[in-house]
């Protein structure tokens, strides 16, 4: 694995050679891995993004019939909770998405998770976890990079779901916040900065049911010469805001404090350049191997218009396999 800084000359390295690469990086920027597309196979790394996938489908899909989740308990949620409130109301940070793991189990493996599962992005890698996250980060298309912070999450099946989560004013400031926040670092690496689409709902099935969630697109134009230095200019983005909080780097110490250890490759990103244009996603909607036992890690924002309940069960309601019941 790779750190920081060989991670960003690996990335140029690529570049310059014109060697298409994919990449994961995680949280804390320490342990990353870089390596010719074509390689990933070969080293149990299997993906999906829009538009390009290095694996096959079989002719039929597992099917999921257990996932149970254990949840942290309400009790130590409060807890942390609480810290977090506390610097906020401190003035340390206005927005901290706040994560814990959940102990789950099912009758698939991580690998027939990965194939049944239905999402954007998706990851297996080396059996140590598997994600299916529905959360872009940043594209770069013909000089101009896109991203796309996801805040707000409501059950499809609530009453008027579409209009309760549009108009909840707590989801609405966080939105705000993350977006904002958003176009604040994509201004660093590009010019004419702007949203071109605001808090637009996407429904995504889950073997519980489907969710919506509330998503932003923000744009900007960069310079010419941005590929002679791709890796700098991921690494200044990142850790991603939406996962995060603001002020960015205060808020990534306070996270470090109230979670009380690393969180590794979930909330990292991965992605693949191909000489011409660059994907990624943030890693969430996560589950990795833990002491020969699955974890599913998720979290959510929290503000100081948030409910410490209602927080939790935002927290618990996003540990879902993204699998139609009707599979």
């Amino acid at each position: 694995m790779l750190g920081s800084i060989e991670t960003i000359k690996t990335i140029n390295s690529f570049v310059k050679q014109e060697t298409p690469f994919f990449f994961v990086i995680d949280f804390e920027k320490e342990n990353n891995l870089v390596l010719p597309k074509d390689q990933c196979s070969s080293q149990q790394i299997y993906y999906s993004i829009p538009g390009e996938r290095n694996f096959q489908y079989p002719n039929l899909l597992p099917i999921l019939t257990t996932f149970e989740k254990t949840p942290v308990s309400f009790k130590e949620y409060e807890e942390a909770f609480k810290k977090v409130i506390s610097e906020i109301q401190t003035g340390n940070s206005y927005l901290l998405n706040l994560t814990f793991p959940t102990p789950v189990s099912t009758n698939l493996s991580l690998y027939e998770l990965f194939l049944a599962s239905e999402a954007p992005f998706k990851l297996f890698f080396k059996n140590e976890f598997v994600l299916f996250s529905p959360e872009r980060f940043i594209s770069i298309a013909n000089g101009v990079i896109k991203t796309f912070p996801m805040k707000g999450t409501i059950k499809a099946n609530s009453p008027k779901a579409q209009v309760t989560l549009l108009n909840d004013r707590k989801e609405a400031a966080e939105h705000a916040t993350i977006v904002d926040l958003l176009r604040n670092d994509l201004s660093m690496v590009a010019q004419n900065v702007k949203v071109n689409r605001y808090r637009y709902l996407e429904l995504i099935d889950t073997n519980f049911g489907a969710i919506f969630q509330a998503s932003t697109e923000i744009e900007g134009v960069l310079t010419n010469d941005y590929e002679n230095s791709l890796g700098e200019l991921l690494f200044s983005l990142l850790p991603a805001g939406s996962v995060t909080g603001a002020p960015k780097d205060k808020t990534v110490e306070i996270i470090k404090l109230v979670e009380m250890k690393p969180r590794g490759f979930y909330t990292g990103i991965f992605g693949v350049w191909d000489n011409h244009k660059l994907d990624t996603a943030v890693m969430i909607r996560f589950i990795k191997q833990e002491n020969k036992k699955l974890v599913f890690q998720s979290g959510g924002g929290v503000t100081f218009q948030s409910d410490c309940l209602s927080e939790y069960n935002e927290l618990i309601d996003k540990v879902y396999a993204p699998i139609s019941r009707n599979n």
